[in-house]
């Protein structure tokens, strides 16, 4: 097993959608390789992607973190495995690109609860594998200006946007102006749409690690099969 810095549980999807979200990152995390961008009119996609191509394209269900002292990669991927036997795929309505403050995701189509629900008890059942903060990483975030609920979910959970802040998100893009977001928009809609199927269905969840070079690679994926 190679070393990792820090580990998160993401959903990735899969098929096509994985295919092209690759080519438009330029960071395949499953294959752990990077891809060509594709030629589209009038945005340079390696510039608007290079803050969230290093992730690899994925809805963050437990945000990164260190692993805590005295926990084992073992013990995670044990647990991780256990906490899908708990939970039957999510079916949504739909993914769309949407807007989210200054860069561009596919977002739901519809009502969010129980990817929410999933993420949540991630966040809550895993918790123990994590680190605490540095002072220096909680500095960091909150230079973001969090809101009093943020700032606790960031003292609690590591991270300020889980459980009732929580919204699922596939990153696509790092921050844009306003003059890129209406080129990028479309670009992004015209790209992806074809590929976004009704309904969409979260079936599985991925253990990813972050290794020295800065890049998240997909370790192992584990099918949402709840135990009956």
């Amino acid at each position: 097993m190679a070393s990792f810095d820090r580990y998160a549980i993401y959903f990735s999807p899969e098929q096509a959608l994985a295919e092209a979200g690759a080519a438009w990152l330029g960071w395949d995390m499953v294959a752990g390789l990077h891809r060509p961008h594709p030629e589209l009119t009038g945005i340079d996609l390696s510039t608007i992607t290079e803050r969230p191509r290093k992730y690899g394209l994925h809805a963050t269900i437990k945000p990164p973190f260190v692993l805590a002292h005295g926990a084992s990669f073992a013990d995670l991927r044990n647990a991780t495995c256990s906490l899908c036997t708990t939970f039957a795929p999510v079916i949504l309505t739909g993914l769309k690109v949407s807007a989210l403050g200054p860069f561009l995701a596919l977002t739901i189509a519809g009502k969010q609860d129980a990817a929410a629900a999933l993420a949540g008890e991630a966040v809550r059942r895993l918790d123990a594998f994590r680190a605490p903060l540095s002072e220096d990483a909680l500095a960091r975030r909150r230079q973001a200006r969090l809101t009093p609920a943020q700032d606790q979910h960031l003292r609690d959970w590591g991270y300020p946007y889980v459980l009732d802040e929580f919204q699922f998100h596939i990153t696509l893009t790092g921050r844009l102006s306003r003059a890129d977001e209406k080129t990028a928009r479309v670009a992004a809609e015209t790209y992806f749409e074809p590929l976004l199927p009704k309904p969409f269905i979260i079936g599985s969840l991925s253990l990813a690690g972050q290794k020295s070079d800065g890049m998240f690679y997909e370790i192992e994926r584990f099918s949402l099969e709840m135990a009956v």
